[in-house]
């Protein structure tokens, strides 16, 4: 059975008309003569939507019951055994109702795939999980409900329904998106003109980056190799050389100049494991490509220029950007070059040579490598030409006469086993003398050094070229495969350094002690020039212009000098090393930790100051929360109260005394909410500062919970309260705990429906007395009841007349001075039910002072 199809209707917000354009597309198949059904579409409210619904016919929602409340779903085995050709299921992102059979929809729509059913579905950029945090950062709302990205990807169809700020923020005035009493709420939180520019960007450039899979996939299925240029993409080739950092940021600049362009540096490896570059330096330059916003690769390639043009091509590049030959002149007769080469070749993409400090300068002189083979073998290659050549002089004369070619080509496998076994120098010897051997023994006239035949000439000389060939050959081999060897090992190196410092919760200090354990020192550090001496070398040798950041072993040094080698990371940063001094085969590799040390320092850095800003960042946002609650919460009630002292004091109007007792009481009230709302904010500055004091007692919540509602009254009359007689007394600041009863009842009443008042019970446990204060109204969902505990937190931000937010915040802060705790649970049947812990007083304690 083939799979279905699946269309998903993308929008950057609620209200953009991705559930009306996705049933425009249910009318427009059914009226083709498609089977499409309805496994679930919410409306929320909106008329236009409900009547896009007109005679499509809809698979009943099956009804579920979770924690005394009815939720509806859609019936999946409903929709399943209907099999109808297309199904519509709305949201899909939407997390379904504990107990069902799949915890996600976008599940449920898998499945009705897998049956063969196309699928018309819905989702907002907000819900895709790769976005997710930053949809929190640019709203300061963190969604709980998200669709992995591959699920989206993996549609036959993505198509945007696009709206533009202003024209969304039009239709949200006019009602069409949410109920009236959430429209300023809406328009000045989540739907600024900010938030949607942002999320409409974020949702253009998904989309972009799919079409862009797409049409990869299209051009590989198609063969296709030329450059389509659909989107920008700079590529800079790196070699590891001195003149990468300016390569990239040539790079960078001509990718800025395009919108959205992306900038991609590669290296070209060689193919044979051969370490031809500098890693350290590839390290550094990774770190400035990442710093710029681009991604580093690496291929592997025996021909430059194809590999790049590969690459190139494989990412449908744009532009290419090399940097000029670094060989000399000579060279450059000998052979184009790589950047000439790539030029000819490139075809559509536009190539870059920049010109660099380096350039034409030629490549700078390697070390002498060290020898090939080792000592013995050499040795053991010179005392088996100087004895081997001899005795096989000595075999030939007393063997019966052969030709000089064949005596030739005895001395030629001779010399072949002398670079086996010793390598070049000892071969160079053996071949040299083979030479005076053969001459004088074998070639006529015998015995002396004279040469009568050209024949025989022209065979020493080949004798000798071939010699030398092959030893060369041989000892060429021998070093190739002692470097492979070496690359080899730096590689596992490396790569033992990365997991190291991916495994460590402190990566300097991984890297660190993966370098000692590596090249066997005592220590290494990490010095760092102080400010002063910065710029000024000869300070720089002082003993106090260095601090040691870091340091791992034994006796770390304290100066670059003090060790046995020093590794510039940078102008102000040197890593030390101490216990033996380091081949320079090993400094290269000893650099690549240095550009690794340099980054996990600034990883280090980077997240102290995140550390440091996280509470600034925090104050901020409470003191403009504060200024906003001063700007409309404070003025609230003092406006209500100056209007009645206006009014009672005004001489042009009569009152009567019960209007004068109506305003009075207006203006008491209202002062009285603000005397509440000022030492709410009061008390929550202490709890964050840590100076708000507490006076403990021994009181009854018999005693307490009337007096809170008391000060509630006449709101709070029709509360019921259920307190045992015999209630443990409880430990706690008899007013900071009015203060607690008083926030939380307030906070039940608010959202109690009319008649249904909230009830508050008492109970004790486990040495613990629980005060439940519970409500029937719409309740919170259990993944935002954090939420409600934030500072200048309304949920859902529902009006902007019930305060600034803090009562439940500062009602669980001081209950946790008081060694309480405030937890929320759901109530049966729906609503949300505050239980308050409080330390329970035995009776023991309570009487005791009153004897």
């Amino acid at each position: 059975m083939p799979r279905g199809e699946l269309r998903i209707y993308l929008g950057a917000a609620p209200g953009v008309g991705k559930t009306y354009a996705m049933l425009e597309e249910a009318h427009r198949r059914a009226e083709r003569g498609t089977d499409v059904v309805i496994g679930l579409v919410e409306t929320h409210g909106r008329k236009h939507t409900a009547a896009m619904l007109g005679d499509l016919e809809q698979v009943p929602r099956r009804t579920m019951d979770y924690r005394g409340a009815e939720f509806a779903e859609m019936d999946l085995d409903a929709v399943l055994a209907r099999r109808p050709q297309v199904a519509v299921v709305d949201e899909l992102a939407h997390t379904n109702v504990p107990g069902s059979r799949n915890a996600k929809r976008w599940q449920d729509v898998q499945e009705l795939l897998d049956a063969g059913i196309d699928v018309l579905s819905t989702v907002n950029v907000q819900h895709l999980e790769s976005v997710n945090d930053v949809v929190a950062q640019i709203t300061g709302t963190t969604q709980r409900e998200t669709v992995p990205d591959e699920i989206v990807r993996g549609a036959e169809q993505v198509e945007l329904v696009d709206m533009t700020p202003e024209a969304l923020r039009r239709r949200m005035a006019h009602g069409n998106i949410y109920r009236p009493d959430k429209i300023d709420a809406a328009l000045g939180n989540y739907f600024r003109v900010g938030n949607l520019t942002a999320l409409r960007e974020l949702a253009l450039l998904w989309l972009a980056d799919k079409v862009d899979e797409q049409l990869g996939r299209y051009r590989s299925q198609e063969g296709i190799a030329e450059t389509w240029e659909a989107r920008e993409r700079v590529v800079v080739a790196l070699t590891g050389g001195p003149e990468g950092e300016t390569l990239i940021r040539r790079a960078a600049r001509i990718a800025a100049r395009s919108k959205g362009a992306d900038l991609l540096a590669v290296h070209v490896a060689r193919s044979d494991g051969l370490a031809g570059a500098d890693p350290a330096q590839l390290a550094r330059q990774r770190v400035l490509v990442e710093s710029l916003g681009g991604t580093y690769h690496q291929v592997l390639g025996t021909d430059v220029p194809a590999a790049l043009l590969d690459f190139a091509r494989g990412v449908n590049a744009t532009q290419l950007v090399l940097g000029a030959s670094r060989r000399g002149r000579f060279a450059q007769l000998l052979s184009r070059g790589v950047g000439v080469t790539t030029t000819a070749l490139s075809g559509s993409i536009d190539v870059h040579l920049v010109t660099h400090t380096e350039a034409g300068r030629g490549r700078r002189a390697a070390a002498v490598p060290a020898a090939a083979l080792s000592r013995r073998r050499r040795l053991f290659g010179f005392a088996l030409a100087l004895v081997g050549m001899p005795l096989l002089t000595l075999l030939l004369t007393v063997l019966p006469d052969l030709t000089l070619a064949s005596d030739i080509l005895l001395f030629l496998a001779g010399v072949v086993v002398v670079a086996l076994v010793g390598g070049l120098w000892p071969a160079l010897v053996a071949a040299l003398g083979g030479t005076l051997l053969i001459n004088w023994f074998f070639t006529p006239p015998f015995h002396t050094l004279t040469i009568a035949e050209p024949e025989n000439l022209l065979a020493l000389v080949v004798f000798v070229g071939v010699a030398l060939a092959v030893s060369w050959i041989v000892d060429l081999a021998a070093r190739r495969t002692r470097e492979a060897a070496r690359a080899a090992a730096d590689a596992q190196t490396l790569a033992a350094v990365a997991g190291g410092v991916l495994r460590g919760g402190r990566p300097l200090i991984a890297l660190l002690d993966q370098l000692r354990e590596t090249f066997g020192l005592r220590s290494v550090s990490v010095l760092e020039l102080v400010e002063e001496a910065a710029g000024r070398p000869a300070r720089a040798r002082e003993e106090g212009s260095w601090c040691v950041v870091a340091s791992v072993g034994d006796q770390p040094a304290t100066t670059p000098d003090s060790g046995e080698t020093a590794v510039p990371v940078d102008e102000r940063i040197t890593i030390v090393l101490c216990g033996r001094r380091l081949e320079a085969a090993d400094r290269r590799l000893v650099e690549a930790f240095a550009a690794q040390a340099a980054v996990a320092l600034r990883q280090e850095r980077l997240a102290e100051e995140a550390a440091t800003a996280r509470p600034l960042a925090e104050a901020d946002r409470m003191r403009t929360a504060l200024l906003a609650a001063v700007s409309h919460d404070l003025r609230t009630p003092l406006a209500s109260a100056k209007a009645a002292v206006t009014s009672l004091r005004s001489p042009d109007v009569e009152f009567d005394e019960e209007d004068r007792a109506e305003l009075l009481a207006t203006a008491e009230e209202s002062l009285d909410r603000l005397a509440r709302l000022v030492a709410n904010l009061l008390d929550m500055s202490r709890l964050q500062a840590g100076v708000l004091g507490l006076t403990p007692a021994t009181i009854g919540l018999e005693d307490a919970v009337p007096r809170a509602l008391d000060e509630l009254e006449p709101q709070a009359a029709g509360v019921a309260t259920d307190i045992p007689a015999d209630l443990p007394a409880v430990s706690a600041d008899p007013g900071l705990l009015e203060r607690v009863l008083v926030n939380i009842i307030a906070n039940a009443l608010r959202y109690s429906p009319p008649g249904q008042p909230p009830t508050v019970t008492a109970s004790a446990h486990a040495g613990q007395v629980e005060l439940r204060i519970i409500d029937t109204g719409p309740g919170i969902p259990e993944d935002k009841w954090e939420h409600v505990f934030l500072p200048f937190q309304r949920l859902g931000d529902r009006d902007n007349q019930t305060g600034v937010g803090l009562g439940l915040a500062l009602s669980r802060g001081l209950a946790e001075a008081m060694g309480g705790s405030l937890t929320p649970e759901t109530t049966p049947g729906g609503g949300l039910t505050m239980v308050l812990r409080l330390p329970a007083v035995s009776e023991n304690l309570v009487e005791g002072p009153q004897e």
